[in-house]
């Protein structure tokens, strides 16, 4: 009798330090959405983006793909960023589709400009690069190599 109530204290220290641990992975893994103003970019190709993913620049998030949709026109990926507010970002700062080496997680990587204007919430970046595939770069490397033989 007198191990239960010795067993059940245990138990619920294990949970809270369970818990903390969760937590403390949450904060540190840095899976957060970063809440600011949003901007949307067109793209050809999405590349495997997804809802959730980092938007960075020069290596550090500063932002999170908060949507994305066709657009129904021109069917282009339409993604929407969250970027956070302390973050200001030229007018003809440009937008690429990268990813963590070769089958790494892709995330949007923005390359910031000189512009003296600076983009506002429901902004659109205008300048953008698509997301490059293993047999896009194949073809290209192919077209070099036989381009230069003639």
């Amino acid at each position: 009798m007198k191990k239960r109530p010795v067993e059940t204290i245990m138990g619920l220290v294990v949970l809270l330090i369970a818990a903390f641990f969760v937590v403390f992975a949450y904060r540190v893994s840095d899976l957060q959405v970063v809440k600011g103003y949003e901007l949307s970019a067109k793209f050809l190709k999405a590349g495997g983006l997804t809802t959730g993913s980092d938007v960075m620049i020069n290596g550090i998030k500063v932002g999170t793909v908060v949507d994305q949709k066709l657009d129904k026109e021109n069917y282009d990926a339409e993604i929407r960023l969250s970027i956070s507010p302390e973050i200001k970002l030229p007018k003809d700062s440009v937008a690429v589709i990268a990813s963590n080496g070769l089958m790494g997680n892709k995330f949007v990587k923005i390359e910031p400009g000189n512009a003296k204007e600076i983009l506002k919430n429901g902004d659109s970046i205008n300048n953008t690069k698509d997301f490059k595939t293993l047999e896009d770069l194949v073809g290209e490397v192919i077209f070099m190599v036989t381009g230069n033989e003639e």
